[in-house]
């Protein structure tokens, strides 16, 4: 075989690599999607973060690969409240939060991430799936270009963490207290400077008096941030957050991209997360009380009058939210609707029976 021969095959060898290799990178993009999810929690956070974690881990196993995606803590792309922008501008796919930070973009929003004096978690996921509000919730975010799905359910959260007792409301009147959403609003109404930011940098606020109290889940999430360190007391009941749920909001065109089976794998994902999210609570809870308990934090409950006004204040912050919006006004109506019928299920048999039970302890 001649120089000549030689060179013209080797030539035609490398032409057929890379003609191949242009027909064939297209194929695998048409079958395989690679989805970017953010998340308004610390990276791998308990609970928040690893429920985040599981979703994704499930969307790509379940498709087989064919929607892979890659979670990311927040602050990695974005911050923790720009979640809902990033979303809805397609600089991600897909993003794990709460609908209660999102009430700038809309008043009806804190009633699906959960609002003071309002359902409890499994209620509210009740609500969601059988009451009419997905399709509430669907309606209120078609025009932002963004639908989401509830992927996670907590109990009822604490309170909060604070250095010093609270005898009265007068105790609680001039503290600064980190407190997102609704809550916070009640708590300024009630002569307290509320404090919204991300879980990120909730501790160090606490540790370097920024604030004097705060408030972010229950024992197993509260444990790993270590707010025992600094404060001692903690205060029942979760009155400002008595189920919290997250969401998994998704931009809307990019969903709409997926074949009918994939849509279908991103809602299983988001439901199972809501269960997972739950469940994982309540057993981590019970080791996470043990411990915080041997570390010398005491569990104390507010005083009547606080709970009281508290109480109150939270049923006008919810009608007033409402009222600024036609849309709002329809989501707070069936919300409240559901919990006046709710109330008194929940009471004939969980409370009935929890009281029952602790008459053995």
């Amino acid at each position: 075989m001649t120089l000549k021969r030689r060179t013209l095959l080797k030539g035609s060898a490398v032409a057929a690599v890379a003609a191949a290799s242009t027909f064939s990178a297209p194929a695998i993009s048409q079958d395989r999607k690679r989805w970017k999810m953010i998340t308004c929690w610390p990276k791998n956070f308990p609970g928040l973060g690893t429920t985040a974690n599981a979703i994704g881990d499930e969307i790509t196993k379940m498709s087989n690969g064919r929607l892979e995606v890659k979670v990311y803590g927040a602050g990695e792309i974005v911050p923790a409240f720009e979640l809902f922008d990033a979303v809805r501008e397609g600089i991600v796919e897909m993003g794990h939060g709460w609908d209660g930070y999102w009430i700038a973009k809309h008043p009806g929003a804190p009633f699906f991430g959960g609002v003071p004096n309002g359902l409890a978690g499994h209620e509210q996921v009740g609500w969601i799936h059988f009451g009419g509000g997905q399709q509430l919730w669907d309606s209120m975010w078609s025009d932002f270009g963004v639908r989401s799905f509830v992927s996670g359910c907590s109990p009822p959260s604490y309170f909060g963490w604070y250095n010093k007792e609270v005898n009265s409301l007068a105790d609680l009147k001039g503290m600064k207290i980190r407190m997102a959403g609704l809550p916070g609003e009640v708590l300024n109404r009630m002569g307290v400077t509320s404090v919204n930011m991300p879980g990120g940098e909730i501790m160090s606020s606490l540790q370097s008096g920024i604030v004097d109290a705060v408030e972010w889940g229950n024992a197993w999430s509260d444990l790993a941030f270590g707010f025992y360190k600094i404060a001692k007391l903690c205060y029942l009941p979760g009155i400002h957050e008595p189920g919290p749920n997250q969401s998994l909001t998704v931009n809307t065109s990019a969903y709409d991209s997926l074949s009918s089976d994939l849509q279908e794998i991103v809602k299983v994902a988001a439901h199972n997360g809501t269960m997972r999210l739950y469940s994982e609570n309540v057993y981590h809870n019970a080791a996470a009380h043990v411990t915080l308990k041997e570390k010398g934090v005491q569990f104390k409950m507010f005083p009547d009058d606080v709970i009281r006004e508290f109480l109150k204040i939270s049923l006008d912050v919810l009608h007033d939210t409402a009222s600024k919006d036609s849309h709002a006004m329809k989501v707070y109506e069936s919300y409240m609707d559901f919990r006046k019928r709710a109330l008194p299920a929940s009471e004939n048999d969980m409370l009935a029976y929890l009281q029952a039970r602790s008459m053995q302890t």
